[in-house]
């Protein structure tokens, strides 16, 4: 299936007259006072508005056989909402909806920055080789593929909460590939372990993932708070891994010998994303501010560390000075340190796709919509209920646009629900291969060995998983409820 350029060209001009058609001059008159969000989810504008949300996200569903990628379809659909939006409030007050959309604009900033921080500073340790070393020295230790089960699962467990779980399972699945490409059996259980295993690590950091520093920089869960979910996330892994275990072939791979050496001022890095992280939870804690300007404080760190890397290259790449030994520490150094590339590296995909989900989901709220979600999962069904559903949808729709409906319906719920949704929101992706950027990333580095039904047959075990960390959060933080 292709998508032909003309789609998004047809929608921007089909735009103005279906708008001019849809708003009636009913929806125009608020009663009143303007200043108040019109209900305007039984109306042309808001199905219209709705339906554009849907096919821009089923659109982003079929990234896969499409190959569009999937801010685009998401970009577009925010600028047709808003715009519908804004026609439906021609009142005494124009600058409701500027109001509303700057709101959601300020959201979005403040995520961003956070994320291209840290994005700046895993791809500045991917380009120091720190992840490549790490790859080389497991594979040459010559582990049993039951060994290297839990030795990658374990690893994309406690690697997540501080790296991404996408760039996590990555590195971890690159492991698999190099010691077992000839059984690709152990690739696809292995696969499902680490997609698994990075999920649930990153639920219990608000580092790990999107939707728990969503809900850390609402200023919703203390930093510190997060760790009460360490205990429930453990579960959610172990119950799973514990019986995949058994599917494990008992043989070893063929060691290698490969050797990667990092590169100069890797370590020095890993030092300052560690001291990054120590600022952002400091401004936030201690000074009230947004975790997003210790994170912006941090990298410069790492940009005044890249300068003096890029300030004393040449003596390490003059010609005729080079020996064994200092090239051995210094591979790779043919070009200098530019702090620049690796921020240009950022997956922009990713975060131009939040951008377009942030403003689709804030203004399906400003027309009403998520006010109707809310009085039916969190009144109708009740929090605890309404929080396991929401796992269960992470899994079909990406966790970002469902955590993001939920912080902005905004319920009133105590912290251990709160907990709760952020621990279903993290780990519900894992129940098919589809449900987290890890699980649709590795079936395209382990094609053909770790697909879809090869996912789809461990979910009933993973789902158990699920069930299991949900019964031990409400069992051991029950103090929070």
């Amino acid at each position: 299936m292709v998508i032909r350029p003309s789609l998004p060209i047809l929608l921007v001009s089909g735009l103005g007259s279906l708008a001019v058609a849809l708003v009636s001059p009913d929806l125009c008159r608020a009663s009143g006072n303007n200043s108040a969000p019109l209900d305007l989810t039984t109306s042309a504008v808001g199905y219209f508005a709705l339906g554009i949300f849907v096919l821009a996200y089923a659109l982003v569903m079929a990234e896969e056989f499409t190959h569009l990628r999937k801010s685009k379809p998401v970009i577009l659909a925010a600028g047709i909402i808003w715009a519908l939006v804004a026609l439906s409030y021609p009142g005494s007050d124009p600058h409701v909806v500027e109001r509303a959309l700057r709101h959601n604009l300020l959201e979005y900033a403040e995520l961003m920055l956070f994320l291209l921080a840290a994005m700046t500073y895993i791809n500045a340790m991917e380009e120091r080789l720190v992840f490549e070393s790490l790859r080389a020295w497991l594979v040459r230790k010559g582990f049993t593929y039951r060994q290297l089960f839990w030795i990658t699962g374990i690893l994309a467990f406690f690697i997540s909460p501080v790296a991404d779980n996408l760039t996590t399972a990555l590195l971890m699945c690159a492991v698999v590939l190099a010691v077992g490409a000839e059984n690709p059996r152990f690739v696809s259980l292995a696969c499902v372990n680490i997609v698994v295993a990075a999920n649930a690590g990153g639920a219990f950091s608000p580092f790990g993932d999107i939707t728990t520093l969503m809900v850390w920089q609402k200023g919703i869960v203390e930093f510190f708070t997060f760790f009460l979910l360490f205990l429930p996330s453990v579960v959610n892994y172990v119950v799973p891994a514990g019986l995949m275990h058994f599917a494990v072939p008992r043989v070893s791979p063929t060691p290698s010998d490969e050797v990667v050496v990092m590169k100069r001022g890797a370590k020095i890095i890993m030092l300052l994303f560690f001291f990054t992280i120590c600022t952002a939870v400091s401004f936030h804690n201690f000074l009230h501010l947004p975790p997003t300007i210790g994170m912006m404080t941090g990298l410069a760190y790492l940009q005044l560390f890249g300068f003096y890397l890029k300030k004393t290259h040449n003596r390490y790449a003059e010609p005729g000075t080079w020996s064994e030994e200092k090239a051995q520490g210094t591979i790779g150094d043919v070009v200098a340190f530019d702090v620049f590339r690796n921020i240009a590296r950022a997956e922009w995909d990713t975060l131009l796709f939040f951008y377009g989900v942030v403003l689709c989901v804030g203004g399906l709220g400003f027309l009403g919509y998520l006010a109707v979600v809310a009085q039916v999962m969190y009144i109708d069904w009740g929090p605890t209920f309404a929080n396991t559903m929401v796992g269960i949808l992470s899994a079909i729709v990406d966790n970002i646009p469902v955590m993001f409906a939920v912080l902005t319906m905004s319920p009133d719920m105590s912290q251990g629900q709160w907990l709760l949704v952020t621990l279903t929101a993290g780990v519900g992706g894992s129940l098919l291969s589809i449900g987290s950027a890890a699980g649709v990333a590795l079936m395209g580095q382990a094609r053909g060995k770790y697909t879809f039904f090869g996912h789809l047959k461990w979910t009933p075990v993973i789902a158990l998983g699920y069930a299991a960390s949900i019964l031990v959060h409400l069992w051991v933080n029950a103090s929070e409820f």
